[in-house]
C-alpha cells in the first residue's frame, strides 16, 4: 500500500438517502394539520451529503462512495445525481426487492426546526465488504451515520462492533479516518458508539450527541452556544480519553468548538446570517464536515479549516435542502467576510 502522502482524495461510506423535504407552516400537535409551503427531493445521509457538498465546494481530489442502493428510482436518481457531480460510485452496490433508503423531512418555516420521518431501506444491509477498501487510493475514509447503519451498528460478542472493526481495517490500510453520528440513537450512544472511537483520527458531532456518548451536560443557551463553556471543554476531553486520535468537533447553533488529541482547543463562531436567511437546516452538520475536511485535505491549518465548515454551513442553511444551498469554498468564505461571526463571548 502507497504512503499516505501519496494518496488523494475521500472515499465516504454509509448512509445514502433520498430527502422529500418539505416546509411547513408550523409542527402540528396529533391530529392537526399543518400547511405544506414547499417539497424538494434531494440528496441525504452522511455519505452522499458530504461527497455532493465536497464536489460543490469545488474540492480538488477525487470523490469515491461506497453504499447499498435499491433497485428503484430512488436507486437511479443517486447514480445519476453522482455521475453529474463527478462522483466515483463503482462501490455503490444495489440490491432487488429493497427499498432505497429515503427520509420525509419536514422543515418548520422560519425557525427552520426540522422532524424526520426514515425508512432505512438498503442502508440497514451495507456491511465491512461493501466498502472494499483495499481498492481505494483515497487518502481518507469517511463513515456515517454511525447509530443509523443496522449492520454496522451490531455489538459483538466481545464488545466491538462491525464500524469499529471496518475503521480499524481502514487505518490499517492507511486512510485517515473519521466519522459522523446521527441524533437518534434510543439509548444506544455509550455502546455502539465507543468501540469507533479509537479508530477514529476525526469525529463530528452535535452537542446533543456529545452529551449523549460521554454523558456529561453540553446544553446550549437561547444564543446557541454552550451556557458552560468549561463543561462543554470537558465533553470534548471526554472523547480523547475514549480514544480519537487526532481531532473531536462539536458543531452547533452558534458556531463549533474543536479539540486535538494534544490540547489544543479551537472556537469558530457562526456567520451572522440575517434571520432570513435562514430557511432551514437539513444538512448543516454534513456541510460543516465537508469544509473541514476539504481543509484538512489540503493542508489547511485547523483554525483555518473550521472557519471552512462553518462558512459551508452558513452556505447550506440558506436552501432548505441538504445540499442546494452550497456553493464553491471561495463564496462560501465571503459570507463569513460579508456578515462576520460569532465571538467567543467575554468571561
Amino acid at each position: 500500500m502507497s504512503p499516505v502522502s501519496t494518496r488523494r482524495g475521500i472515499l465516504a461510506a454509509g448512509n445514502w438517502v433520498v430527502d422529500r423535504v418539505k416546509t411547513i407552516d408550523a409542527y402540528p400537535e396529533r391530529e392537526r394539520l399543518a400547511d405544506i409551503l414547499s417539497e424538494t427531493t434531494n440528496n441525504g445521509g452522511a455519505a452522499y451529503n458530504l461527497l455532493k457538498d465536497l464536489a460543490k465546494l469545488k474540492a480538488p481530489f477525487p470523490l469515491e462512495g461506497a453504499g447499498l442502493l435499491g433497485e428503484d428510482s430512488d436507486g437511479d436518481r443517486i447514480l445519476q445525481d453522482c455521475a453529474d457531480f463527478g462522483i466515483n460510485t463503482s462501490r455503490l452496490t444495489r440490491l432487488p426487492d429493497i427499498r432505497t433508503s429515503y427520509t420525509d423531512v419536514m422543515s418548520e418555516e422560519g425557525s427552520g426546526i426540522r422532524t424526520f420521518f426514515h425508512c432505512r431501506g438498503a442502508n440497514a444491509f451495507f456491511d465491512r465488504p461493501h466498502a472494499d477498501l483495499a481498492s481505494s487510493q483515497a487518502r481518507h475514509f469517511h463513515l456515517g451515520y454511525l447509530l443509523l447503519l443496522d449492520k454496522l451498528d451490531e455489538v459483538l460478542p466481545a464488545g466491538a462492533t462491525r464500524a469499529a472493526e471496518l475503521l480499524a481495517e481502514a487505518q490499517s490500510l492507511g486512510f485517515i479516518t473519521s466519522a459522523d453520528l446521527v441524533s437518534a440513537g434510543h439509548g444506544r450512544f455509550r455502546s455502539v458508539v465507543p468501540p469507533s472511537l479509537p479508530h477514529l483520527d476525526m469525529l463530528f458531532v452535535n452537542e446533543y450527541e456529545a452529551s449523549e456518548v460521554t454523558g456529561l451536560n453540553f446544553s446550549l443557551g437561547p444564543d446557541g452556544l454552550p451556557k458552560d463553556w468549561n463543561g462543554a471543554r470537558a465533553c470534548l476531553e471526554a472523547f480523547i480519553r475514549l480514544g480519537i486520535r487526532s481531532w473531536v468537533f462539536v458543531h452547533f447553533p452558534g458556531g463549533a468548538c474543536a479539540l486535538s488529541a494534544g490540547g489544543e482547543y479551537l472556537f469558530q463562531g457562526a456567520v451572522k446570517l440575517p434571520a432570513g436567511k435562514v430557511t432551514g437546516t437539513v444538512g448543516a452538520g454534513d456541510a460543516f464536515a465537508a469544509g473541514v475536511l476539504l481543509g484538512a485535505h489540503e493542508g489547511v491549518p485547523m483554525s483555518e479549516s473550521l472557519r471552512y465548515g462553518i462558512c459551508a454551513a452558513a452556505a447550506c442553511i440558506q436552501h432548505p435542502s441538504s445540499s442546494e444551498g452550497v456553493i464553491p469554498m471561495t463564496d462560501c468564505l465571503d459570507l463569513g467576510r460579508k456578515y462576520g461571526f460569532i465571538r467567543y463571548p467575554s468571561p
